[in-house]
């Protein structure tokens, strides 16, 4: 295999490595300093001057369907938009690791250096057309994300929550890579490129194909939360740090999914009704499980933590969609644009979680929020407006998300699909309204922490009216991401 590396790939891969050596600043001026933390507000700025750094470079020398690396990295519309989208979510999590009692305070330089680590494995992850490759970015985002999970200052939950999450994704990790071994005994290669053309055939023709392209589902479902590998989801979301657990619910999944994406992008489903069916299955009830289960959760982030795994399952409609279209660009678009949406209406919701948290021990729960919106009207119209565009409600940007997956099913004549989609939407708004309904109609004096929290503010009201705001442009900009795609 010819492995010449030439200028050309080092400037496609030059947002990874920016953002790496930007990782290595913080840390090695501590090390400078004798082991003494500089200011949190030094060490967060230049995690985001990294970050912005990659966003800039991904947008200059990303094209459409350039490779590096004998074609094991792509750098194409899905690429540019899914790390843009993954790098401002990884952004606005920092400012709320900056200012989050779990967080802030000793040890902050390590974690932005392992934070900024793990979006660079996103980086990989997003432009990888190679299922090794895939593998790497995983386990760099993953591994990061285990360390800075058990950094937390919290002594209890944040220790279970790491191990059950290191545990469960080394799992996880363990049936991907049997896959991915299955798919090579069967194509020789492990580059989606490379069977792309003969996937259809392989599919039907080679139960080994078959079987490890089902592996490798599975680790992907665990990935984004597709239930049954859904379980860890709850626990891992309430024990992390807030911010931690915005960063794994917006950044993580949004790359998770764009690898999901580009295995579908191979057009098998088209070949294998069984499988086919399977996943649509598989889409519906975890749409079905993660709206019921958020119904009965009186814990803020458990509620936001079910509430995601059911939008995974809004997400899988237009993964499938695109497996089984002949040109994918409406589905995929469908699916960066819901991404898009989900990650500004998530951050938002997890800005006002940390909001509430006084300690690294404090448990924010919907009840809390009585007496929100007289103590802080600002911020509980900005969770009015998140809870209603997570809910789909015209006309935030999630209403549009969601119309755009819907219409896409429909265009392939996935009609039950879309209904069940549109049935879950319904359910969801019960317990959407509810933090509303206890904002504003209960009386009480919500606990709010007293140390200052501007940058986390600042995060809920850009994001608050981003939602707003793209919403009435968004047949535009969905224009602009179809267009920009394969």
């Amino acid at each position: 295999m010819n492995m010449n590396i030439g200028l050309p790939d080092l400037l496609l891969v030059s947002p990874m490595i920016a953002l790496f050596l930007a990782s290595l600043v913080p840390i090695t001026i501590k090390v400078l300093r004798g082991n003494q933390e500089q200011p949190a507000l030094a060490t967060l700025s230049q995690a985001l001057i990294g970050l912005v750094a990659a966003i800039a470079l991904l947008m200059v020398f990303g094209g459409p369907g350039q490779t590096a690396f004998n074609n094991s990295l792509i750098f194409d519309g899905v690429t540019q938009w899914m790390g843009i989208i993954a790098m401002a979510a990884a952004a606005g999590s920092m400012v709320l690791m900056y200012e989050n009692p779990a967080t802030k305070g000793r040890q902050f330089s390590e974690l932005m250096f392992l934070a900024m680590n793990s979006a660079v494995g996103m980086l990989v992850l997003v432009s990888a057309v190679d299922l090794l490759m895939v593998f790497i970015g995983l386990e760099m985002m993953s591994l990061s994300l285990y360390l800075m999970i058990a950094m937390s200052h919290e002594e209890k939950l944040s220790k279970e929550a790491a191990f059950k999450y290191f545990v469960l994704g080394s799992v996880a990790s363990a049936i991907f890579l049997y896959g991915t071994s299955f798919i090579f005994g069967a194509t020789g290669s492990t580059n989606l490129l490379g069977f792309m053309e003969n996937a259809q055939r392989l599919i039907v023709d080679n139960r080994l194909f078959l079987f490890g392209t089902c592996l490798v589902i599975a680790g992907f479902c665990f990935k984004v939360s597709i239930v049954p590998f859904h379980a860890w989801t709850p626990d891992v979301y309430q024990g992390a740090p807030t911010p931690h657990t915005s960063f794994m619910a917006t950044a993580v999944k949004t790359v998770s999914f764009a690898a999901f994406l580009r295995l579908m992008a191979t057009k098998s489903l088209i070949a294998s009704p069984n499988l086919l069916d399977i996943l649509q299955w598989l889409a519906v009830i975890t749409m079905i499980v993660g709206n019921v289960a958020a119904i009965v959760q009186n814990n803020l982030k458990r509620m936001i933590a079910y509430s995601s795994i059911s939008h995974s399952g809004y997400i899988m409609i237009g993964l499938i969609t695109t497996g089984v279209s002949e040109n994918g660009a409406f589905g995929a678009g469908s699916v960066i644009f819901y991404l898009l949406s989900y990650a500004m209406m998530t951050l938002g919701a997890f800005a006002i979680a940390n909001l509430m948290e006084r300690s690294d021990s404090h448990i924010v729960n919907i009840d809390d929020l009585a007496g929100f919106a007289k103590k802080r009207p600002i911020m509980a119209l900005c969770l009015t407006i998140f809870l209603l565009s997570l809910a789909g409600i015209p006309p935030t940007l999630g209403f549009f998300g969601k119309f755009y997956l819907f219409s896409a099913a429909i265009g392939e004549g996935l009609l039950w699909l879309a209904l069940w989609g549109v049935v879950n939407s319904v359910i969801s708004v019960y317990y959407y309204l509810r933090p509303i309904v206890v904002m504003y109609m209960k009386e009480g004096e919500a606990d709010i922490a007293q140390h200052s929290l501007n940058a986390t503010m600042v995060t809920a009201v850009i994001s608050a009216i981003l939602i707003m705001s793209l919403g009435m442009v968004s047949g535009p900009l969905f224009e602009a991401v179809e267009k920009s795609l394969f």
